[in-house]
């Protein structure tokens, strides 16, 4: 959907409020076609904070047999992706 958008899930330490946010922004933002105009700004922070408690309890509710994901290998992991992709900057 949205490459901005990662998994919040299953890390260690667990998603910080800035993470969520942005995700939920982003998410907000995909559906909405864009960043908001004037007269519709509060409908998208109305929606973002809606969501932002639904993907906080979901967060919570979530149960896994997995260990979690260590942020910095994932990262790692990510970045080696991303270069063997688009080739080294």
């Amino acid at each position: 959907m949205c490459r901005n958008i990662r998994q919040l899930h299953n890390f260690e330490p667990p998603a910080t409020r800035e993470e969520v946010d942005a995700a939920c922004l982003q998410f907000v933002r995909k559906i909405g076609g864009g960043a908001p105009s004037k007269a519709n700004e509060s409908a998208y922070e109305r929606a973002v904070s809606d969501i932002a408690a639904v993907v906080d309890r979901l967060l919570e509710e979530l149960v896994t047999s997995a260990p979690p994901k260590n942020r910095e290998e994932e990262a790692a992991k990510a970045k080696a992706r991303s270069a063997a992709r688009f080739g080294a900057a």
